[in-house]
């Protein structure tokens, strides 16, 4: 191909450029600066007596970027006058874009000014030494690169130069067809190797097959004998089954006459029970007869007790009281023993059922002290201390003037709480001194009490529980108030 790339059509091999001032071109034979012998140019016209220069050779690409490279090295090293005007800003590019982008530029200005390319070629041939000395002398070494060859060849032109060129081209094409050679026998053995490959994977695969074909053929062997195992005993539950539905239906029959049986015996047992009726009827008017002979009795009996009960107060000419023992307490404060009566623990109770504090508010002058802050903490604590003990002591209240009994109530304090408002009647409001605790207080109360006398006690607190236990009390939890407040 010639110098210039093919997109360039100035330069192409329809249009071959005349080189006017090529030295082994002269086109003017008369030109006295030719160079004597060293042109190979095309025979004179005859009529105009001018040389007529041949086309210049097709180049092999590697040969053509040779010269482009060579020409690209020396480019930034000619004065500034001898660089043609295309080339200025060529030279200015960096060394590895030199060749690449002013490819063109070099490639035509090498192919149209014969006096840049004396120039270019007197540097190359400069930078190639012998090799570029035997190249102008028109032999090439043996050992010498084709592609080299070629290039300085295409640069100093000397005799023989085109033969170079060729010789250089026909190198090329025999390397490029022995590597395709090597390429294709390269490619040839992968695929010998990969056909080999795929044998020996194929081998192992149909040996992994005739093992698999083996097992299936096993397992279907297997799945044979268990469908026949199956088939036999399906046929077997079959059998069963219908023995089974047989047996039903005896089961059945058998079933039916025993509930005819069980009906014919529960007509029997309803006439039964209509007769047991009857009777309880008759002994529950004479059980009633019976309890109102009993009633005459008791109130006969009573009446005795309190016609002695009242000639034993006045033989013994007891006034009547107006305080009661807790009243003291609150009083004094004073320390009393901690002796327990004779026959105390008898009133004790292991008990704590809310439903029995009904029950113990029932007995005839029954005392009911409560541990206030253990009730209302536990009941609304999310109120203020203040609306706690109103709440309590209003619901107290409310029990008292129910029930009729005395009513206790004991909070933790140092002193009396100014502007407490009056407590309701038949509740008694005590604070605790400076050094004494509520629990005290409750069970200085209990130790107060007369043997004989019912002490309820409320509390959670199983210290003041098992305190008052032992004193004889009925000591109950704070829910069980807290309950009998919330129905009322």
């Amino acid at each position: 191909m010639p110098l210039t790339e093919p997109h360039d059509a100035r330069f192409s091999e329809e249009e071959p450029v005349v080189a006017a001032h090529d030295a082994g071109e002269a086109w003017d034979a008369r030109d006295p600066d030719a160079a004597d012998g060293e042109t190979d140019a095309g025979a004179d016209d005859e009529a105009t007596g001018w040389a007529v220069p041949e086309p210049e050779p097709t180049l092999p690409e590697p040969v053509r970027q040779r010269i482009v490279t060579l020409t690209a090295a020396v480019l930034p090293g000619l004065p500034a006058d001898e660089v043609p005007v295309p080339l200025r800003r060529v030279a200015k590019f960096a060394p590895n874009r030199r060749a690449r982008l002013g490819a063109p530029a070099i490639a035509t200005q090498l192919t149209a000014d014969p006096l840049f390319r004396q120039r270019v070629t007197a540097r190359v041939l400069a930078d190639a030494g012998d090799l570029g000395a035997a190249v102008v002398e028109g032999t090439a070494p043996a050992a010498a690169d084709p592609v080299e060859v070629a290039a300085l060849a295409y640069l100093a032109r000397p005799r023989g130069w085109r033969e170079l060129i060729e010789a250089s081209g026909a190198a090329v094409r025999a390397e490029a067809d022995s590597a395709v050679v090597a390429e294709l026998v390269r490619e040839a053995e992968q695929r010998a190797t990969r056909a080999e490959h795929d044998r020996a994977v194929a081998r192992v695969e149909a040996e992994k097959l005739r093992d698999e074909l083996a097992r299936v053929r096993e397992e279907l062997g297997q799945l044979r004998e268990e469908a026949r195992q199956l088939t036999r005993t399906l046929r077997e539950t079959q059998a069963r089954e219908r023995k089974a539905t047989e047996m039903l239906a005896t089961e059945r029959g058998r079933a039916a006459r025993a509930a005819a049986d069980v009906d014919a015996e529960l007509r029997r047992a309803r006439a039964r029970l209509a007769e047991a009726e009857a009777a309880a009827g008759v002994a529950r008017t004479s059980a009633k007869e019976a309890r109102s002979v009993d009633d005459a009795k008791l109130w006969l009996l009573l009446e005795t007790i309190g016609q002695a009960a009242v000639g034993l107060r006045r033989e013994l000419a007891l006034d009547p009281v107006d305080r009661l023992p807790a009243d003291f307490v609150a009083d004094a404060f004073a320390d009393q023993s901690t002796t327990t009566w004779a026959g105390a623990a008898a009133r004790a109770r292991d008990t704590d059922d809310p439903a029995r504090l009904d029950q113990l508010l029932a007995l005839p002058k029954a005392h009911l002290v409560v541990d206030g802050y253990n009730v209302t903490k536990r009941g609304f604590g999310e109120m203020s201390l203040e609306q706690q003990r109103k709440r309590l002591i209003s619901g107290l209240g409310g029990i008292a003037a129910q029930t009729g009994d005395e009513v206790t109530v004991v909070f933790d304090g140092a002193e009396r709480i100014h502007g407490l408002p009056p407590a309701p009647r038949g509740v008694r409001v005590l604070f605790s001194r400076k050094g004494e605790t509520a629990d005290e207080l409750i069970r200085r109360l209990v130790r107060a009490e007369p043997a004989g006398r019912p002490v309820v006690v409320v509390s959670s607190d199983r210290e003041v529980a098992d305190g008052v236990r032992r004193h004889g009390a009925y000591p109950l939890g704070a829910d069980s108030l807290l309950r009998r407040l919330a129905r009322s």
